[in-house]
């Protein structure tokens, strides 16, 4: 049998990595990174090499599913299933309003493209801006700091020609996200340490970033806020700042100066746990820097005060002057999106909350990144009008990863309607009441498109650092007799039998006339810099630097960054009077032994991967493994391969301890995502532990983002006899 040899991208995660697959007798065989590809040098990660293994799962639903009043469920033909579910739609507005009707949209809902702009399209048109998403829940920090602290319009300065780099709960080579670009970032590490780039790493842990760093600051969870404002007395006190950026673009220097005046050494040492020496370090070494960025992960936002957090790594930036300037090249020009200006100017947005639409709530505002996750529960829970009683969730599984799993598990079931649009019976979609099954990454075609806006959206160092674009193809066809359809195909079906308008922002979609992916894809990018027909002609992908572009300069009266918001220094006055000491809560009266920290596993991206064998080897016996320094075990009495119960204020999870010398003492370091529902933690070894269990959506939650303390959580650890299946 003849193999044949096709490029394309992985979407796997959002790393997007260029691939090259082995197809034989129409199936794709093999994966490997893609050596010609110019972003990615043939890299590519353990999670993109199984494609083949997720495309053929025994598990993967190749037809859509219709759960039985008894909980089974039995296949469906998929127009059929959009005939129903448009009719109890239809049904649920007539009686409550549109706004009766939410939508979720998890980690591939980013992957495609079309996903995203059909799911918005379609609750526009039938009136509903219930329109959550996972980035309200992992990282929103990120765009309301910058809301407060403006946005640069020239961008970043760039990893890939920095002399020096602060992490800040990032651990870029396994996440491939935090700053370091996550197009092969452990080569693109390697090289920058070649020509001489000082890194600096914050962590709980002795991740495999700090393993490279020059300095290593292994802060206490939680206290990262503490710790920045500490570094940042020292630049300001020492006077390590860009002075003419300051004077012609930023104002509020003074206040932060007098803001963080509190944070001294000596109480940065007592509180965060780092050595005054290391703070200093730390400091000189990156204001000392002619080039770079201070970047972070998702674990400072999942932790206490990460709009301060973000806001303080905004601060230290700008006064290092850490933006590109007038004439400086831009490194990194849109491709696939249209072309855009870039001036060396701050741009002020929106930070009046009180005026935006709140949810019923705890008055949370719907944001520019859209609606809380962290409240959707309960506003499926609550009573009365504008109650969500229909919710489709695209490419997310809301039981592992909504924060309060127990109000997540509760909320779920007492929906009158819930889709998903899944490629396995995930714990959420066991709840549903439909399940819609679709197209793999190898059964379509796409572009690279949604990488270009990450910087965008999330700020220093995302999204591509060159003007990369890649198309990708359709390699296979579905396994036979499978009906499986794109994610856009189920919202314009409900949008033809509804009679709704869809609006994309590429212009209106005939809903009588049904459009094509391929159609789709040209007009997503039209007008795009590089038209698509081009970047088609480079299988491998291609890096467009054909045209320079340069910063242009920055408009009379322009506004200044802002590193003195009056909202965030009150904010960080609220952490200095806190009370910090070992053990308790984030209350008065509570007392906890350790702090839960979360983290990312290689071989698993959220709840994806977890049933691929060859993934899961590392794990067959240990699910999620509760990471712990060995002198915890020795002081806790306890051995690798122990069951713990780890409880919070909230709930308590159970965990199967592992050693690990790199967690600080006093620290649990979980993966989070994992897990099912309640019924099933005696499976803790096969299918791991919930740490959005801990969470409490009702408690030590931030007033706009409404995201509560989901890393960095108060916990007792104790040791517990095997669970007994069955027994919950």
């Amino acid at each position: 049998m003849v193999v044949e040899t096709k490029q394309t991208f992985c979407r796997f995660c959002h790393a997007f990595c260029g691939i090259e697959v082995d197809i034989e007798d129409g199936r794709a065989i093999k994966v490997r990174g893609d050596a010609r590809n110019p972003m990615y040098e043939g890299f590519t990660c353990i999670k993109g090499r199984q494609l083949p293994e997720q495309h053929y799962h025994p598990d993967r639903l190749l037809h859509s599913q219709k759960r039985a009043p008894d909980g089974t469920f039995a296949p469906i033909p998929h127009q059929r299933a959009i005939d129903e579910v448009a009719e109890r739609l239809s049904a649920i507005i007539a009686e409550h309003g549109p706004r009766a009707v939410a939508t979720f949209s998890g980690t591939y809902g980013f992957s495609y493209p079309s996903s995203g702009q059909f799911t918005g399209a379609f609750m526009a048109g039938i009136g509903s801006n219930m329109t959550y998403s996972g980035g309200t829940i992992d990282q929103p920090a990120k765009p309301i700091a910058r809301s407060y602290h403006g946005n640069w319009g020239a961008g970043p300065q760039m990893f890939d020609d920095a002399d020096v780099w602060m992490l800040i709960g990032a651990n870029p080579t396994i996440s491939m996200w935090g700053g370091i670009p996550q197009y092969n970032p452990a080569k693109r590490l390697h090289r920058a340490k070649q020509r001489g780039l000082k890194l600096v790493v914050i962590d709980p842990r002795r991740t495999e970033a700090a393993e490279k760093a020059d300095v290593f600051l292994q802060v206490k969870p939680g206290e990262d806020p503490t710790l920045l404002a500490g570094i940042l007395r020292v630049i300001l006190g020492e006077g390590l700042v860009d002075g003419d950026f300051i004077a012609a673009n930023v104002r509020g220097v003074e206040a932060l100066r007098e803001a963080v005046e509190p944070f001294t050494l000596d109480y940065v040492e007592e509180r965060a746990g780092v050595p005054a020496a290391l703070v200093e370090r730390a400091a000189r070494i990156f204001a000392g820097g002619e080039r770079g960025s201070a970047t972070s992960g998702t674990g400072p936002d999942f932790a206490p005060h990460a709009n301060v957090t973000e806001y303080l790594i905004n601060a230290i930036n700008t006064v290092c002057g850490r933006w590109l300037r007038e004439g400086e090249r831009v490194p990194n020009p849109p491709v696939l999106r249209k072309p855009k200006e870039y001036r060396a100017q701050a741009y002020e947005e929106s930070t009046d909350w009180e005026s935006r639409e709140k949810l019923r709530i705890r008055d949370l505002p719907i944001t520019h990144i859209g609606p809380p996750t962290s409240a959707l529960a309960e506003e499926i829970l609550t009573p009365g009008e504008g109650r969500v009683r229909a919710l489709i969730c695209i490419g997310s599984n809301p039981m592992a990863a909504w924060p309060d799993q127990l109000r997540t598990h509760e909320a779920l079931q007492a929906l009158d309607l819930l889709v998903t649009l899944d490629i396995k019976l995930s714990a959420t979609a066991k709840l549903a009441h439909y399940v819609i099954a679709p197209k793999l990454s190898l059964e379509r075609e796409d572009t690279t498109l949604p990488n270009e806006a990450l910087s965008g959206v999330f700020g220093f160092a995302q999204g591509y650092p060159a003007p990369y674009a890649q198309y990708g193809p359709k390699l296979v066809d579905p396994p036979a007799g499978a009906d499986v359809i794109e994610e856009w195909e189920f919202f314009w079906g409900l949008a033809n039998r509804m009679r709704v308008p869809l609006r994309t922002a590429w212009g209106e979609v005939d809903i009588d006339a049904k459009p094509t992916s391929s159609g789709l894809l040209e007009r997503m990018c039209e007008g795009s810099r590089i038209p698509l027909e081009e970047v088609k002609k480079h299988p491998h992908g291609h890096i467009f630097t054909d045209d320079e572009i340069r910063v242009a300069p920055k408009r009379p009266g322009s506004p200044r960054l802002d590193v003195g918001r009056a909202e965030m220094l009150a904010e960080l006055a609220v952490v200095r009077a806190e009370p910090h000491f070992e053990g308790g809560g984030y209350r008065a009266g509570e007392s906890f032994s350790h702090r839960l920290v979360s983290r990312r596993l290689l071989e698993s991206y959220n709840s994806s991967g977890r049933d691929l064998p060859r993934l899961m080897r590392r794990y067959a016996n240990t699910g999620n493994p509760a990471y712990m320094n060995p002198l915890d075990l020795a002081e806790l009495g306890l051995e690798a391969g122990d069951v713990v119960e780890i409880e919070s204020a909230r709930a308590a999870i159970y965990g199967v301890v592992a050693p690990a010398a790199d967690v600080r003492a006093g620290v649990v370091s979980m993966a989070h995502a994992w897990g099912d529902a309640p019924a099933e933690d005696a499976r803790v070894r096969e299918l791991g532990a919930n740490t959005g269990r801990l969470s409490d959506t009702q408690r030590d939650y931030d007033p706009i983002t409404g995201i509560p303390v989901m890393s960095a959580i108060p916990v007792n650890v104790r040791k517990v006899a095997e669970p007994a299946p069955g027994g919950g």
